[in-house]
């Protein structure tokens, strides 16, 4: 039939003409003509390829049907994902092995996952660390940090919890609620080593700072402006019998530019006064008056990074010496710290920080280092000699009226170092530190005496993921 079909039109067309024109033999040639153009016109289509079916994109039956089957196990696979929780699930972490060497001390080794106190040589150091974010599809922030013995949760509750918080949007995605175990916000410096360029912290952040706030608050996001505040306990994950007053802390940070910015964070309330037992035992102890306030800003463009900041505290009943009628006195300190950072090359940075803190007033006393006052003596000398805080411990200052113990020392550390970037997830950082106090704050543990200086050598390899 499909031959028929052109051979019947051009009949057609022929018998359209007069018979007179053209001969019977003529017409009969033209028509041979154009029956083999047909045929030639026929086995050109037959020989060309099928055309694809409509939506395949050129594929065959075959190809077709492969690719509807790895949709579907595609689809199947991101159900799975989705029911098992994984979808909006980030985990990352760091590892970092410390060396340190501490001249006062007299001990040098590696340091990792040790369950020292909070002295300024071990701090956060030598910590593994595991840090689990989930996003939700209404754009809930969920996050659990895991630090054994060397996070927030080993010196505020004995816990391996870094940071346990939740983050609830109001309205929008700038704007949420949150709650939870909460590291301090406070100043220029980082907690974690990925951030912080040496292995040691400055002396703001070691003696001035809180280290977190259990409660609930807001974090706001408008332009350049960054706002958080929370009220809850500082430095503890419940309240003690007879204690009921929170604290309100506060971040405020401004991105001025690509390059500069600055922000300031403040403690308003109660906090643990370690002077005053609140029972015959001295297990529990009172509350009194805290303000902290700080201001710090930043400045960083091509090699060079700049770095400030500016603190004052103060603490009612806080001061380590007692008046003459052992009646405590207020506790109060001003600090500043500085940083200059050189990049040589794209890898390796040069650093230099420097910081000084006055804390002078009534035998001295910072934030969280109260206690050390003992009326008998049991205790020994009246101050952290570890750290260089406290009077003059060469004046025996268990009587209260020797108007020299009334005066704390004034603490300040000069730190150099070189931060190398190995590879992507590797960075060795090396460091000489010398700290020192206008009185003889340092105890020497090989000759068992008494100097205003002291120095450390520091290596750490952080590696993160």
């Amino acid at each position: 039939m499909k031959s028929f079909a052109p051979t019947a039109c051009a009949l057609a067309l022929a018998a359209a003409f007069p018979a007179a024109a053209q001969s019977n033999e003529e017409l009969l040639k033209e028509l041979r003509a154009l029956r083999d153009r047909v045929q030639q016109l026929e086995q050109k289509l037959q020989a060309a390829p099928a055309a694809p079916a409509p939506g395949q994109w050129g594929m065959t039956p075959e190809q077709a049907r492969e690719m509807n089957r790895l949709a579907v196990k595609a689809e199947s696979m991101q159900d799975n994902f989705t029911d098992q929780g994984y979808k909006g699930l980030k985990i990352g972490g760091y590892i970092e092995p410390v060396f340190l060497w501490n001249k006062r001390q007299d001990r040098a080794g590696f340091q990792f996952l040790n369950e020292d106190g909070y002295f300024y040589d071990t701090s956060y150091m030598g910590a593994a660390v595991l840090d689990l974010t989930k996003e939700t599809e209404s754009g809930t922030l969920w996050r659990l940090v895991l630090s054994p013995n060397r996070g927030v949760g080993s010196y505020i509750g004995g816990s391996i919890v870094q940071e346990a918080t939740v983050s609830v949007p109001l309205g929008d995605l700038q704007t949420r609620l949150i709650a939870g175990q909460i590291p301090d916000w406070s100043g220029y410096e980082y907690q974690q080593p990925t951030l912080n360029p040496f292995t040691t912290h400055n002396l703001l952040y070691d003696f001035t700072l809180p280290t977190a706030y259990t409660g609930v608050g807001l974090d706001i996001t408008r332009g350049k402006w960054w706002l958080r505040a929370a009220i809850g306990n500082l430095n503890a994950n419940k309240r003690q019998a007879g204690e009921k007053s929170p604290v309100l802390a506060y971040r405020v940070d401004y991105s001025k530019g690509e390059f500069d910015g600055w922000g300031f964070a403040g403690v308003h309330g109660k906090t643990t006064n370690f002077n005053l037992c609140r029972d015959a035992a001295c297990e529990t102890f009172l509350g009194t008056r805290t303000d902290l306030f700080e201001i710090d800003g930043y400045y960083i463009r091509g090699d060079w990074t700049l770095q400030g900041q500016l603190a004052f505290g103060s603490q009612k009943q806080a001061a380590i010496q007692p008046d003459a009628n052992g009646e405590f006195r207020d506790s109060s300190w001003t600090g500043v710290s500085g940083l200059v950072g050189y990049s040589i090359t794209p890898r390796l940075q040069a650093l230099l920080r420097a910081d000084y803190i006055k804390n002078d007033k009534n035998g001295g006393g910072l934030f969280g280092y109260t206690g050390y006052w003992d009326a008998f003596g049991v205790d020994g000398p009246y101050g952290d000699y570890r750290n260089g805080i406290g009077p003059d411990p060469t004046l025996g200052c268990e009587d209260p009226t020797v108007e020299a113990c009334s005066k704390g020392a004034n603490r300040y550390a000069l730190t150099l170092g070189l931060k190398y970037l190995l590879n992507e997830n590797t960075t060795l950082k090396a460091e000489w530190r010398m700290d020192g106090a206008n009185l003889p704050m340092f105890y020497d543990v090989k000759s068992g005496g008494w100097r205003k200086t002291n120095q450390l050598l520091g290596a750490s390899m952080v590696v993160a993921w």
